[in-house]
């Protein structure tokens, strides 16, 4: 990793009437918590499940969350972003949040989060959409490569603008609004009824921070926790280019440019997180590699064995945690420091 001009990387604030939207629709439907959201959850995980997905790693890790078995098979969304309870500060149980993203070009579903509790293994998914200022809303379709969260604030990677923010005191319950959840090949308001492709709850986007036109990309998010003040990392994968960048905020993105900023010196860098003075980078090799967990330190770079396709990093409880891709190879898991 090595130091770089972090100009380029500066961000603008264009937050539009995205709030007026998330307003009036939290106004027509009522917002519920993470909590009440694992309350209702209607999936269940299983400890130490898929183990394909750790393919020939040594040690396994500390421990790890399966997706259930229609999470595992289906080919039409795909896992890439994780954050959770710790990141935020202000959720009030243990939880992680997943994004995934809809592959197939035809019938977009958009992205949608897990909120998964790692006492009960219970989970349930909700629909990100933009919201406008009449009360409809829509999709969003983006990779959300990677998400963080902090205080009430979820921050999502969109590859080509920057970050998208949603508010989760705007976590709505449809069925607060109504008897049922809609017609699950529909979204949005129509008939005078809600729909979001069967999820029952939605969180629609409040803010955006938009990179220049023909700027960097923005591939995975992550918070640094182990300083007095905490700060937004992000940065951009890069397919056999070791070009890829990361660059680290102060949490209220005061001004829009980064504190500083590297290039990788690493090609296919699925996610970044710095803690303590130390990098972490997870590193993909397809969907039958393991792939590896990049430890730099100062000029030192150590090696880490990885499951098949690790994505998003995070810090809970100690660990180093990330979520893997691939079919029936999807889990949550975490290793040590």
């Amino acid at each position: 990793m090595v130091p770089t001009d972090k100009a380029p990387y500066a961000l603008s604030r264009a937050t539009g009437d995205l709030p007026e939207g998330a307003a009036k629709l939290a106004g027509e439907i009522g917002a519920t918590a993470v909590e009440a959201v694992l309350a209702q959850a209607n999936r269940t995980a299983v400890r130490k499940g898929a183990a394909g997905a750790l393919g020939s790693m040594q040690p396994e890790p500390a421990e790890w969350y399966a997706f259930d078995d229609g999470d595992q098979r289906t080919p039409d969304w795909y896992p890439q972003g994780l954050t959770g309870g710790a990141d935020s500060g202000t959720i009030g149980v243990p939880v992680f949040i997943v994004s995934w993203y809809f592959r197939p070009e035809a019938g977009e579903r958009g992205i949608r989060v897990s909120f998964l509790s790692p006492q009960t293994l219970k989970y349930r998914h909700a629909l990100l959409v933009t919201a406008e200022p009449d009360g409809s809303y829509a999709p969003i379709d983006i990779h959300a490569g990677g998400i963080a969260c902090h205080g009430d604030l979820l921050y999502v990677a969109d590859t080509v603008r920057g970050l998208r923010v949603f508010d989760l005191r705007n976590l709505l319950d449809l069925r607060t609004a109504q008897n049922d959840l809609g017609d699950p090949g529909r979204v949005g308001r129509h008939d005078g009824k809600f729909h979001a492709f069967g999820y029952r709850y939605v969180i629609p986007q409040t803010d955006l921070w938009q990179v220049a036109a023909a700027g960097p990309r923005f591939s995975f998010v992550s918070v640094d926790r182990s300083g007095a003040t905490p700060l937004l990392i992000t940065g951009e994968f890069r397919g056999d280019d070791p070009g890829g960048w990361v660059a680290r905020w102060t949490l209220d993105l005061a001004g829009g440019e980064p504190q500083d900023a590297f290039v990788l010196g690493h090609p296919k860098i699925q996610g970044a997180l710095s803690s303590g003075g130390t990098w972490y980078l997870s590193q993909s090799a397809g969907s039958t590699a393991n792939g590896k967990l990049l430890v730099h330190v100062g000029e030192t770079t150590r090696t880490r064995t990885f499951p098949i396709g690790p994505e998003d990093l995070t810090v809970q409880d100690g660990r180093l945690w990330s979520v893997t891709e691939y079919t029936n190879k999807r889990v949550i898991f975490g290793v040590g420091l």
